[in-house]
Formats: structure tokens, C-alpha cells, sequence
């Protein structure tokens, strides 16, 4: 897929919502990327869209005060060029939405806190195609070193019937299963220790299966339907039927290892995948192996209105990624933390226009 197949140009005239977008709060994502990549390099995407182009603007970012609105916009306008993002099937793109969840935990188990939390075991390896062996599923990233063999990890079954207890491996314990695992969907928590302490934990690493969706699971089941398919009415079956829950939960065989991550700003969200704290409602994951961290978004998804005050058509930076975002209009929104913010991303999936901005350095010669 090249960019000239997937980029169509466009005007800032053309942008939804881009005269009342918030753009300040996406200018201050924004510069956490400048920040970041000034000593570390965001890898170039395989649309092309060069990491290397965004050096004046990064540049530019790192010595600007926080703007206001209309001069965050006037920043974007001076350093970017607008395309729309062509789906690769027909239609629209689609949008789903994301959070970090805030839960109570122990740092040693006890009768009511007995799930735990794991950090990567220091038999995962990673694979690349430079060690990958015969035999091994292509899709895998991640593998368990058994001598000189390399072999799939144990999966979600297999861990949870104890496949990695003794080891010392746990960072904490939760009380309900459930709950830790839409921890492991989300990929961060933020943790209230039973000692009075705060903790935060993000994503270390995953045993390398392919991601299932469990609201998928339960619709081709008949259970729910699909249409209906949200993280409260797959919270409201799994709490029915306690008895089918390891049935369930057991169709996801990857199984995600966290560490722990300073608290950081309490107002925004866990380190993600750019290594820069998220900013709520301003970024977003996107495909990593097409997209360029610190790309601009404008998406419009005017169906989208549940919590929020108007259509949601908004400014974002590309900060993170996630096994299920697969495709160059495909993208997960970070909402916030806690409940409240669950209950608004579990109810986002909605078809939306991408348009990213690329830098003027790369995108001019791109125009007709």
C-alpha cells in the first residue's frame, strides 16, 4: 500500500469541526511526541509517512508555549497539509474507543484479592524475522525460549490453570477476574493499593496469540447480539453466568505482562505505545505497522455523540497501538480514566472520516 493509494489531498477548508476543534489540547500531545522523539525516534510507518519530516515542527513544538485554541490551529495549518485517508474498502473508516480502568489492588494476595497481575517472564523472547523459526506462527511477535527452541507461549487457559505461578512474576492482585481482564484489553490501569499507595501499570508485553474479541465470541454464540455488542452488555452477561465466564474469557488466548510506570500527570492518561502519557480525547491508537507516531488526525465520526456536547469531530495525535487496530482508517479513541470514562468508550463503534495531517516537508511534493 503506497501513500499516494491511500492519501487524497484536501483543505483546511474541507476539515469538520476544525474551526471549533480543541486543537490546544492536541497541540500539548503533540509536544509530549516532539519531546519524546528529540532523543528517540518514532519509526516510519510502511504508508512512508517519514518520521524524519517532522523535525520542524517537532522543533518548533518543543520551544512553543502552550497555545490557546486558534493559535494551536494556526501551528497545524503552518506545519501540515490535510489528506483524507482512503478506507480500503468502501465506505468509511470506523472508530472504537478505549480507557484506562482504575481498580483496587493488593500487593500480596489474600482471600479476596487472588488475580494477579503479571510482569513479563524472562522466558518471552521477541521474535523478529531474523530469529523466527520454522514452524512458527507468522503472526506472533512474541515466543518462549525452551533451551535453543523456540516455542508458543502458554496462553490465557494455560496461565490461568497456573502455568506461571511460583515464579514470582506478580506485580499485584485483583479481586475479580473479570475486571483484570478488560485491564488486559485495555492495555494500563491505574491501581489503588489496600496499603493507601497509587500505582499505574501499562503494557510490558503479550504471549504472542492472535487478539479475539469476546463481544464477537458471545454474538456468534447467540448470546448477545451483535448490534448490541458493548463492554457493558458483555459486563452484564459474563455477571449472569458466572459459570461460563473461563468458557468465554478462554476464546482470547493472548495474554498480556505489564510493568509498572510512574504516576506521571494525574490528569492524563498511562504511557502508551509512543512512550508519552496520553492526552483524553485527543489520542488516538492507530495501526502501527502503517502509521507514523505523532501523525495529526481529524476524525469525524458525527454519529458519535454519547459523551460528549456535539458530534465528536476532533484533533488527535497518534500515541498508541493495538492488535485489534488493523487497517490505514481504523483507530481506538482514549477517553480517560476511571468509570465514567468506561462507560463511554465501551459504547463507541462508529464509522468515521479519517483525514491525517502530514508535514509540509513531505506532504507538498505529494500534491497534484
Amino acid at each position: 500500500m503506497s501513500l499516494s493509494a491511500v492519501f487524497t489531498p484536501a483543505t483546511y477548508s474541507d476539515l469538520p469541526g476544525w474551526g471549533d476543534d480543541g486543537a490546544s489540547a492536541a497541540f500539548a500531545a503533540f509536544a509530549r511526541c516532539a519531546r519524546h522523539a528529540e532523543t528517540r525516534p518514532y519509526r516510519t510507518g510502511s504508508l512512508g509517512v517519514a518520521a524524519e519530516a517532522f523535525a520542524d515542527a517537532y522543533a518548533r513544538a518543543r520551544n512553543t508555549p502552550q497555545p490557546a485554541d486558534a493559535a494551536a490551529r494556526a501551528f497545524f495549518e503552518q506545519h501540515f497539509l490535510p489528506f483524507r485517508i482512503r478506507p480500503e474498502t468502501a465506505g468509511s473508516g470506523f472508530v472504537t474507543g478505549y480507557y484506562e480502568p482504575e481498580t483496587e489492588a493488593s500487593p500480596v494476595r489474600t482471600g479476596r484479592f487472588h488475580v494477579p497481575l503479571y510482569r513479563r517472564p524472562d522466558d518471552l523472547v521477541d521474535i523478529d524475522q531474523k530469529n523466527r523459526p520454522a514452524g512458527l506462527d507468522p503472526s506472533f511477535a512474541f515466543a518462549r525460549r525452551d533451551g535453543e527452541k523456540f516455542l508458543d507461549y502458554h496462553d490465557r487457559q494455560a496461565i490461568d490453570r497456573g502455568a506461571l505461578a511460583g515464579r514470582g512474576l506478580e506485580l499485584c492482585w485483583l479481586a475479580d477476574r473479570v475486571e483484570a481482564f478488560y485491564i488486559h484489553v485495555q492495555g494500563a490501569a491505574r491501581l489503588k493499593m489496600t496499603d493507601g499507595s497509587r500505582k499505574r501499570v501499562t503494557y510490558a508485553a503479550k504471549t504472542g496469540h492472535p487478539f479475539t474479541g469476546i463481544g464477537r465470541v458471545l454474538a456468534n454464540l447467540g448470546e448477545i447480539p451483535l448490534e448490541e455488542v458493548t463492554m457493558q452488555s458483555i459486563r452484564a452477561w459474563l455477571a449472569g453466568n458466572p459459570h461460563r465466564v473461563d468458557e468465554i474469557l478462554w476464546h482470547n488466548r493472548s495474554y498480556i505482562f505489564f510493568r509498572e510506570t510512574p504516576l506521571g500527570d494525574p490528569a492524563l492518561g498511562p504511557v502508551a505505545a509512543a512512550k508519552v502519557q496520553l492526552e483524553p480525547g485527543h489520542s488516538i491508537a492507530v495501526d502501527r505497522l502503517l502509521h507514523t507516531f505523532g501523525t495529526p488526525f481529524l476524525i469525524d465520526a458525527p454519529s458519535l455523540r454519547e459523551g460528549f456536547d456535539k458530534p465528536f469531530r476532533r484533533l488527535m495525535i497518534a500515541q498508541d497501538t493495538g492488535s485489534a487496530i488493523t487497517g490505514a482508517a481504523r483507530g481506538d479513541l482514549f477517553i480517560g480514566t476511571g468509570k465514567a470514562a468506561g462507560a463511554v468508550a465501551g459504547k463507541i463503534r462508529h464509522p468515521a472520516d479519517f483525514y491525517a495531517l502530514l508535514p509540509r516537508a513531505l506532504a507538498e511534493g505529494r500534491r497534484p
